[in-house]
């Protein structure tokens, strides 16, 4: 249940001044005043019932900080404890296994999440999966078909819901717990009062306990009960003029398009020596010095070669990766990534699509992050991506302001599915897990 933000970011663009400096540093202040605005918000999570969520083994908003190890919420079970038929569906409506491995059965997810996915607040842009990356990000390394479910009406055979997991290794605290990352839960508009949504949580559940795995991982912009920890989406303009100019940001009153242009100007090459596309020769090193870099957050993904061939190694319009190797040694030293998700930009006559960058993994040794992510963001760019988005996770929040990032007007959540961290709270830059 990943859920990036799509909707205008609160970036400000800046104000009027009489140098680039004076700009920036006004700039600043605008968001900083934002982050105040943001942060005045009363609406108390913990007084919203959750019916379905509360039935449910995830952390509760009432229950107090207990100081004992991470572990399991619900009675440790085994798949013989399972119920081995699935859940009744409304009247009407079928379970579909999804093959995501045939174009046509492709084509039907790629419509349903285009046209009843993810939107922003205002209506304004909706996420465009595309097929390629839908096949990239539901068949890694030991995916099971039978963790892609679809619900179907009976009479048409047409596709109305859909809900995905797939396998993954996650240290939590200091414990290797295997998991499944929860994604793409979707229901067609038309049928939002079917209630479909708790159906599809609990057949996704069923079938991932059958295999005997009994922990999940998933991102929401809602709050639920109850979140690891929520973070923040940035955004980098690299096409400033096209992003004012369909309301994703807004021209600042005392700012001129040409001078925003000016502020958010990239050089034209890399800075860093070495710095080039990974090549699929590369996994191994990739996947030992993301390896390292990944221990010292307390959620964070286990990385094999493997996985890192099939995540990582660059595919047009899919996902972009580049290394930093040593020209003496040929060795490679760091590393650094971001996927593809662009936006359709509905009821804009000019513009149809936002080409959209999102911050993936990296790891920086030799080189500062800030200069490594300068690069990344110079090859977006090039590569004609209107807009950077980064969460403040990881060591993200080491270069979000001085690359001229700015705030975006949505909280992601971060949620385990029965499984309790420790007590001691967590912030963004624990979190070193990233959720398409």
């Amino acid at each position: 249940m990943a859920d990036h933000e799509v909707g205008p970011g609160a970036d400000g663009t800046g104000v009027e001044g009489s140098s680039e400096a004076e700009t920036s540093s006004e700039l600043r202040s605008v968001l900083e005043q934002i982050r105040l605005n943001a942060s005045s918000d009363t609406h108390n999570p913990r007084d919203v019932k959750h019916a379905f969520w509360e039935t449910q083994p995830v952390v509760q908003f009432h229950e107090e900080a207990v100081d004992k190890p991470a572990g399991p919420i619900d009675n440790i079970m085994t798949p013989a404890d399972v119920k081995q038929d699935p859940y009744n569906l409304p009247s009407g409506f079928e379970w579909c296994q999804l093959d995501m491995t045939e174009s046509d059965t492709v084509e039907e997810v790629y419509k349903l999440l285009n046209q009843n996915y993810v939107e922003d607040d205002d209506n304004m842009f909706r996420f465009d999966y595309s097929r390629e990356f839908l096949k990239w990000a539901l068949q890694p390394p030991g995916f099971k078909q039978q963790w892609h479910i679809g619900v179907s009406v009976a009479n048409s055979k047409k596709l109305v819901a859909f809900i995905t997991a797939i396998p993954a290794t996650i240290n939590a605290d200091s414990k290797t717990v295997k998991m499944v990352e929860i994604n793409f839960l979707c229901v067609h508009k038309k049928l939002r009062a079917k209630r479909l949504a708790p159906v599809l949580i609990k057949e996704i559940t069923r079938r991932v306990n059958l295999e005997d795995i009994w922990q999940a991982a998933y991102t929401a912009g809602v709050v639920l009960p109850k979140p690891v920890t929520t973070c923040r989406y940035y955004h980098r303009s690299l096409n400033p003029k096209k992003l004012i100019e369909v309301g994703f940001s807004a021209l600042h009153k005392r700012m001129t398009m040409s001078r925003t242009i000016k502020l958010y100007k990239l050089p034209t090459e890399a800075a860093t020596a070495g710095f080039r596309k990974m090549v699929i020769d590369d996994a191994p090193q990739v996947s030992a010095i993301l390896t390292e870099k990944l221990k010292i957050h307390r959620l964070a993904p286990v990385i094999h070669t493997e996985d890192v061939r099939h995540w990582l190694v660059p595919q047009q319009g899919v996902i972009d990766s580049f290394v930093v190797e040593d020209p003496d040694t040929k060795k490679i030293t760091d590393f650094v990534s971001y996927y593809t998700l662009p936006s359709t930009i509905i009821g804009n006559e000019q513009y149809k699509v936002l080409k959209a960058a999102y911050c993936f993994y990296h790891a920086a040794n030799t080189v500062p992050l800030k200069q490594l992510m300068n690069d990344a963001l110079i090859m977006a760019k090039l590569d004609d991506y209107d807009v950077f988005n980064a969460l403040d996770i990881m060591e993200n929040s080491d270069f979000l302001k001085e690359l001229k990032f700015g705030i975006g007007d949505g909280h992601l959540q971060y949620y385990l599915y029965n499984w309790r961290m420790s007590s001691k709270s967590m912030e963004p830059k624990d979190i070193g897990l990233v959720l398409l």
